[in-house]
């Protein structure tokens, strides 16, 4: 990294949403930017995930951009290692390899008043930006709980996005903690080679089949040589999931008819009355995400399996005691407990223009306005933001929603003109905050009787969007200069501004 290197723009992470703010800002004349990340290879959650099979639960054709169709998908649930794949093929098809600043994590960044700019320390360096785009992805900081005794224990203990390779688990005693998305993946993969796995479940998972097959060849030439087949494919599996939104937003109650088939699932793997009620929810369908397998359950009724109905409480050398007092000795811990989603790290090294830190400013809870913009950071956007998770659809369809509302931000300070930024106002971002938690008090998440990581600390929903993605997609089609402070170097704030409705 050059000595006083300053950008225009500096997109931080390279997953999905920092290459596709990479490539949204080349396709708007924009090559003066750079692209941190903390590796040494852009992939994001793609790239670090990579545990005995790991897939996406998102078909393929609609877990890819839009700009950059790919008609050689392999499956109709791609794997991780060909979703890596395709992030490569993005960052080389749109040249942006020369904005690639690996083994770069971001230690801090300050807004710095006087030369309205971002000043930004990496670990190889520190430079400038006039602009900042937040892309490092709620699923990128992996969470372990403090289990007390855990640095007691004799064995190997890592997080499912940390997978160890190079340890074998053949012949061991490896206990499995979480029912995640991760976890139900990791079970099937492992159970016939491990000598006892022991599942610790908190809470148990609501999972549908997978209707995951080959995609034949002739698909694919297919859509290789007519590309508007691909495009009709992708329109009709987000068709389906825009049409299923609403009984998990309003009407709740509409998904009893999916729990009997998920029940109906479970009795086909599932023989034993015992372990059939230990694997029953006691919540609506919906209220944690819908996991898709075919192998899990039959994993659990093999006879080298223990499914522990209570969470890991405590470790006692290699034994591990659970919630319910029942013991299990263990040579692997392997955690499958989920990421920091309410409580990023990155907010931590953010400070705004007021001198706090972004964490701090959501002491309360995160908020953004159109889930890109904090009040107090100028000329600072997040992708992924606050309540712009999906629990039905692909999330690269929200990505490219905030990518279009990134380039007309641009676009914005560029009419401006000068040394100028942007600058969500409070009683805007508060609003937009407001609307969104309206919607959301009778959605499946908030009234579903769950616990999910959905929810913060305080149990408001600061993670999902409670509607369509086209209503997204309209919400952030443009930047509405009545919701933001204009501010100039010889300028004070201006006054607050009473901003547009949601969805407007």
């Amino acid at each position: 990294m050059a000595e006083h290197e300053h950008v225009k723009v500096a997109v931080v992470g390279s997953g999905f949403g920092g290459l596709g703010a990479a490539v949204r800002l080349r396709r708007e004349g924009i090559t003066d930017f750079v692209v941190l990340e903390r590796a040494g290879s852009v992939g994001g959650t793609w790239r670090d995930n990579s545990y005995p099979g790991c897939a996406c639960d998102v078909p393929s054709h609609l877990y890819s951009f839009s700009f950059a169709p790919y008609p050689d998908w392999p499956r109709t649930f791609s794997g991780q290692p060909h979703i890596r794949a395709y992030l490569e093929r993005v960052a080389d098809t749109f040249g942006l390899r020369p904005h690639l600043r690996f083994d770069s994590e971001v230690k801090r960044m300050v807004w710095d008043a006087e030369e309205f700019r971002w000043e930004i320390e990496t670990a190889r360096g520190t430079l400038t930006a006039d602009v900042v785009v937040s892309a490092t992805g709620p699923l990128s900081d992996p969470k372990i709980p403090d289990i007390p005794g855990l640095d007691t224990f004799p064995g190997k203990v890592f997080h499912s996005a940390r997978w160890d390779h190079g340890h074998d688990l053949a012949g061991r005693r490896v206990a499995m903690i979480g029912t995640g998305a991760s976890a139900i993946q990791i079970v099937p993969s492992i159970q016939p080679e491990v000598g006892r796995l022991t599942l610790f479940q908190r809470t148990p998972a609501w999972v549908m089949p997978r209707v995951d097959r080959e995609i034949s060849g002739a698909e694919r030439a297919l859509h290789r040589a007519l590309p508007v087949t691909s495009k009709l494919r992708r329109g009709m599996l987000w068709g389906i999931r825009e049409l299923q939104v609403q009984a998990f937003t309003k009407h709740p109650g509409e998904l009893g008819f999916v729990e009997q088939l998920a029940k109906r699932n479970m009795a086909r793997a599932i023989k034993d009355p015992a372990l059939r009620a230990k694997l029953t929810p006691d919540y609506r369908i919906g209220c944690k995400r819908i996991l898709l397998s075919n192998s899990y359950y039959p994993a659990l009724a093999q006879p080298n399996v223990d499914v522990v109905a209570s969470g890991l409480s405590e470790v006692r050398g290699s034994t591990l005691v659970a919630a319910d007092g029942s013991e299990a000795e263990a040579d692997v811990i392997v955690f499958g407990t989920g990421f920091h989603v309410t409580d990023m790290p990155i907010a931590e090294r953010v400070v705004g223009a007021d001198g706090r830190t972004l964490a701090e400013t959501w002491k309360g809870g995160m908020e953004a306005l159109r889930g890109a913009s904090a009040a107090g950071f100028p000329n600072w956007l997040s992708i992924i933001g606050p309540n712009t998770g999906l629990g039905n659809s692909s999330m690269i369809l929200m990505i490219e929603s905030q990518l279009n509302y990134l380039a007309d931000y641009l676009r914005q300070l560029r009419v401006l003109g000068g040394k100028v930024a942007l600058d969500a106002r409070p009683a805007a971002v508060a609003a937009w905050n407001e609307r969104v938690q309206r919607r959301m008090e009778r959605t499946v998440w908030n009234t579903g009787g769950c616990t999910s990581w959905y929810l913060d600390a305080s149990g408001r929903n600061t993670t999902v969007w409670p509607g369509t993605t086209a209503e997204f997609r309209r919400a952030t089609r443009r930047v509405d200069l009545a919701e933001y402070a204009v501010l100039r170097p010889s300028t004070r704030r201006t006054a607050p501004t009473a901003p547009a409705e949601v969805g407007a």
